[in-house]
Order: structure tokens, then C-alpha cells, then sequence
């Protein structure tokens, strides 16, 4: 599939999720939420989600010297939010931002912070934005008159510095380990730990009580493999892009869902099923089990990653 069409299926997959949203009641507006950051250790915080489509879980990470900020949310008006929050917790002046995957609700707060914030960002989210940014932006602000006025001005922002699969940030007394464990919900998904303080902030790859969002570009191998590289950095508090703050515990929570897609997915192929008919079961049969659970249109495209690997 080429990169267009991988996008296309990606803002489809996020239209039909706000959809689903939408008939279970009205959609909050996509507003970062303030006076709301939770502290999670010493050094780290979060501003929870509070489950809005479109709001990320933005992370902050003060050390002696210097402030990380993680996924600052979509567009300006969030960004300066994120901003205002960060001005309540931290007095450093050297600011860092970064995002989990280029996804406009993880990035484009950018836009609130002054060029002195360094943005930090590996050459694959640098490249993925390069490619498709503009494309949802475009889609996203199609979606209402605030989603526009949130992303009026967003037209990216070059990184200050870039890494390629690994990057450490020290702050001053904390040090922050940045890791890409792509190809799984995006070729450039990064994890970020906060050593001492014992936080992963797992964007899509981990999440809580939801189903993992794979598309046509996800890699069952390297999902499974971002699980055990995770669970060896032996994290107390897992906070994922969207939805609640768990713990460690997530991490064989979803692997195990995962490891059943791929175990159904290799039994299906077999069997002599096609393609198609095994994604449709593996999806039928897994949210009979979760009923509850968001993202299931994301099993669909787990499976068909899994029969494409099986041997």
C-alpha cells in the first residue's frame, strides 16, 4: 500500500472512532484541560485526557534545569494550555518538546511555544510528518469550525534535534530515554522513560482497556518487540497516549492481545482462510470478548500485519 492511501486509511480509522464517540453522546470540544496536571513521581507529571477525542495525555518532565514536554496537544490555543500548566510547575527557562508519533494532537501544540523550546524528534516522525502532515491537518481541521481555528498556522516545525532509533535527554537530576519502537500505530512511535521516576509514556503502543490501533503499515513483529523492550525498562506507571494512567501491568495486558491475534491469525492462514476472512474473525472474536473496548476496527488491520508474517 503506498504512503497516501496508508493515510488515508489512518484519518478514516480516526473519523469512524470520533464517529462512534459521537453516537455514544456529544463530543466535548478538543481543549487540553487546565488547572487539571496530576503529579505521577517526582520529576513527572501528566495532564489527563479526561477520554476527549482529539486531547492527548501531555506529559511534563521538570528537571533542575531544564523542562521536557511530551505530546502538547493540537494546535495553538492547546498549546498554550499546556504552556500556562507547565508555567505552574516548573521555573526553567530551557524547554524541550516531543512528541509520541507525528499525529496532530501530539505535535502541533508546537505552535504555542517560542523558538527557544527545543523540539526534539527522530528522522522517521520527521520524515512521517514530511509526508502526511500537512494532509491531516487539512482533514482534521475539515472536521469542525474550532478543530480549524485550533490548527490555523500549523504547518510544521523542523526539528532542533534529531536522533535515529535512540536519544537520552538529561534535564538536571533526571534523565529522560527516548526509544522508536516503530513500525506499530505509526512507523515513528517513541517511548519515553523518565529513569528514577519509573514512567513510560507509551503513546498508542500501549494503552488501557482499549484495543491497539494497527494499520496497513504495523509490524506484529516489532509490536511484540516494543512489549518486551518496555516491560525490561521494569516501569511502575504507564501513562498511554489517550484514555486512563495504569501500571506496569499493561504491558502483558496488551501483549497478550496481541499475542491471541497472531496465534488466530496463523491458525485462520492454515486452515486455507483468506486474507480478508481472517481479519474479519479475528476482529468478530475479540470484541465479542471486549465488547467495551474502543478501536476495534484496529484488529482487522493487526491481523491481516499477523497473516502476513506467518510463515
Amino acid at each position: 500500500m503506498n504512503p497516501g492511501a496508508r493515510f488515508l486509511l489512518l484519518v478514516g480509522f480516526c473519523l469512524v472512532a470520533s464517529s462512534a464517540a459521537a453516537q455514544r453522546g456529544a463530543v466535548p470540544d478538543p481543549l487540553v484541560k487546565e488547572n487539571a496536571t496530576v503529579k505521577l513521581a517526582d520529576h513527572t507529571y501528566v495532564i489527563p485526557d479526561a477520554n476527549v477525542p482529539l486531547v492527548p495525555n501531555v506529559g511534563i518532565v521538570v528537571g533542575s534545569r531544564a523542562t521536557l514536554v511530551i505530546d502538547p496537544g493540537l494546535g495553538r490555543r492547546n498549546g498554550e494550555a499546556v504552556a500556562r500548566e507547565v508555567a505552574k510547575i516548573s521555573r526553567n527557562t530551557e524547554i524541550f518538546i516531543a512528541s509520541t508519533h507525528f499525529h496532530a494532537e501530539h505535535t502541533t501544540g508546537y505552535l504555542a511555544f517560542p523558538a527557544s523550546a527545543k523540539y526534539v524528534n527522530s528522522v522517521v516522525q520527521e520524515a512521517e510528518f514530511a509526508q502526511a502532515g500537512a494532509q491531516q491537518i487539512q482533514a482534521f481541521s475539515a472536521r469542525s469550525p474550532l478543530t480549524a481555528e485550533l490548527l490555523k498556522g500549523a504547518t510544521g516545525r523542523k526539528a532542533d534535534i534529531t536522533f535515529d532509533r535512540e536519544h537520552v535527554l538529561d534535564l538536571g537530576g533526571v534523565r529522560v530515554r527516548l526509544v522508536v519502537v516503530g513500525p506499530t500505530h505509526t512507523r515513528g512511535d517513541t517511548g519515553f522513560f523518565v529513569e528514577g521516576d519509573e514512567v513510560l509514556f507509551s503513546g498508542d503502543v500501549v494503552m488501557n482497556n482499549s484495543f491497539l490501533a494497527a494499520n496497513q503499515a504495523s509490524s506484529m513483529t516489532a509490536w511484540l518487540a516494543a512489549f518486551d523492550l518496555f516491560e525490561k525498562m521494569r516501569p511502575r506507571t504507564i501513562v498511554p497516549a489517550h484514555g486512563a494512567v495504569g501500571d506496569g501491568s499493561l504491558i502483558p495486558a496488551n501483549r497478550a492481545i496481541m499475542q491471541s491475534v497472531q496465534t488466530r491469525a496463523r491458525e485462520l492462514k492454515t486452515q486455507g482462510r483468506s486474507v480478508d476472512d481472517t481479519a474479519k474473525a479475528v476482529q468478530e472474536e475479540l470484541q465479542a470478548k471486549h465488547p467495551a473496548w474502543p478501536r476495534a476496527n484496529g484488529l482487522a488491520a493487526a491481523a491481516r500485519a499477523a497473516y502476513a508474517e506467518a510463515p
